[in-house]
């Protein structure tokens, strides 16, 4: 204990409390439902689908599940420990990523502390109970090996079984083997340029060539097989995925969640141009690939946190070295007394109790927090009168329903936008937003009941024709079904 209470432990402590309260939110994105049920129906089956289960749109239509290793592991977690265990298992994933970060940043490590945050900060807006955080702490754990590999080359053999990991908990494996492919490049760049010599990284290269081939070899050891080469790239080509999922768009900056973000790249720009400490060109490629990711899409920000953090630092520190009051910093630390020794406790024992409050205060607060961000009542409603299906949904609500209701009703659609496709995404804007012939879907599909928010476009436009009866309605979600229209099997 005594050992822990010297200041550099202490930090350490304290910023991985720090990023586990930062990381620890309320369950509010809306897949986690569908991954529940998904994991659900593979461990009472023994047997992956491949297939779709849960709409009447894509019933019987293949399905990629790439993420069956994820919805498992999600599914276990909550059967165990409830909500809480996946709140507070998915916070500790997020802040074992950004620990890693402050382990790569280079400097002073209060400093590279206050780096961490920074770059923590600029990402939260993605965190959640989602397997992107598994996907998040693989890439992490990718680039320690990889920055760790100049004196250690054979250490990058260690990514060969975690991509064969990567590949069953997440379609994000594609990640791991751009870092790898980028760091090849850097590494050559960084050679031609006269940053290192080709004898001091001749082993590196060829280990990494030899990694490379051997992470895209194993790629298909999993239950899609071959098609996960193609996956992750059909879903990056995805318009409707870019013009409807508010994760896929590029950040707005009008927006103060992303303050952090547009502050850190400005920050990054001044310091690269002024600073006298040399960027290799390995990193500069990382930095810019990532950048452009990030102004991209929202989702790709905190791999951009990953690479930026420990170059900002770096950045920092070589300019802090220049300023008068840097050596009164740099002294070496007198005596560990017990005046000291008292203080630190007192610290570690606040920032303690502080992270078990908001742990807390979160985990009690999961019920409310859904019934905010999704139709309880409503799904009680269906389940208690069975109103006739085929029933449209909300897109944002297809993977509760999914958790909720089925399979006596199945969804319209919900969150596996790469299932339905671009057509049904425009199909069912239309629908919402009463847009060119929006009517025919409706019949086409033979829909008998909507669930959507009470003020959407759709709602009210059909309460205007009075062709509908609403049968029920509250702040959160109307219901309209068709008057004696022939019940369909969900």
């Amino acid at each position: 204990m005594r050992n822990l209470l010297h200041a550099p432990r202490l930090l350490v402590a304290i910023l991985a409390m720090g990023l586990v309260t930062m990381a620890a939110r309320p369950m509010t994105d809306p897949d986690v439902w569908w991954h529940l049920r998904t994991g659900q129906l593979i461990l009472q089956t023994h047997s992956i689908p491949h297939v779709d289960p849960f709409s009447f749109t894509r019933a019987g239509q293949p399905w990629v599940n790439h993420e069956w290793l994820s919805d498992v592991l999600i599914y276990g977690v909550y059967r165990m420990t409830n909500w809480a265990g996946l709140i507070v298992g998915f916070a500790g994933v997020t802040a074992a990523a950004f620990l890693l970060v402050f382990f790569r940043s280079p400097g002073r490590p209060y400093l590279a502390a206050l780096m961490t945050i920074w770059g923590a900060a600029a990402s939260a807006p993605s965190w959640g109970v989602r397997p992107q955080m598994l996907s998040l702490l693989l890439a992490s754990i990718f680039l320690w090996i990889l920055d760790r590999s100049a004196d250690r080359p054979r250490i990058l053999w260690w990514t060969v079984p975690l991509t064969l990991l990567w590949v069953n908990l997440h379609a994000g494996y594609a990640i791991g083997i751009g870092l790898l492919l980028l760091y090849l490049l850097g590494t050559l760049l960084d050679v031609t340029f006269g940053f290192a010599t080709w004898k001091a990284q001749a082993a590196r290269i060829r280990t990494l060539i030899a990694v490379l081939v051997m992470c895209l070899a194993i790629v298909p050891l999993n239950p899609n097989g071959l098609r996960m080469y193609s996956y992750p790239f059909e879903t990056l080509r995805s318009r409707a995925m870019q013009a409807y999922i508010a994760e896929w768009f590029s950040p707005d900056f009008h927006q103060a969640k992303y303050l952090p973000l547009v502050s850190m790249l400005l920050v990054l720009l001044v310091a690269l141009a002024l600073s006298k400490t040399r960027v290799p060109p390995r990193e500069l490629l990382l930095l810019a690939v990532t950048t452009w990711a990030a102004l991209r899409s929202v989702r790709h920000i905190p791999i951009f946190a990953l690479i930026a953090v420990p170059i900002l630092s770096r950045l920092m520190y070589g300019w802090l070295e220049t300023t008068s009051w840097y050596s009164r910093l740099n002294r070496p630390p007198g005596d560990f007394q017990r005046g000291k020794l008292a203080f630190n406790a007192i610290m570690l024992l606040a920032f303690m109790g502080f992270t078990g409050i908001r742990i807390n205060s979160v985990t009690s607060h999961q019920a409310e927090v859904e019934s905010t961000h999704f139709p309880t009542k409503a799904a009680a409603f269906l389940s208690a009168t069975r109103p006739p299906a085929p029933i449209m949904n909300h897109y944002n609500w297809g993977g509760y329903l999914i958790w909720k209701v089925y399979p006596e009703y199945r969804v319209f659609l919900d969150g596996r936008a790469d299932l339905y496709g671009d057509a049904m995404m425009d199909e069912f804007a239309a629908m919402y937003y009463l847009k060119d012939d929006w009517q025919k879907p409706l019949r086409d599909w033979q829909i008998q009941t909507i669930l959507l928010p009470p003020d959407a476009p759709l709602i009210t436009g059909l309460r205007v024709k009075g062709e509908w009866q609403q049968v029920y309605a509250d702040s959160q979600a109307a219901i309209l079904a068709r008057p004696q229209g022939p019940a369909a099997t969900p």
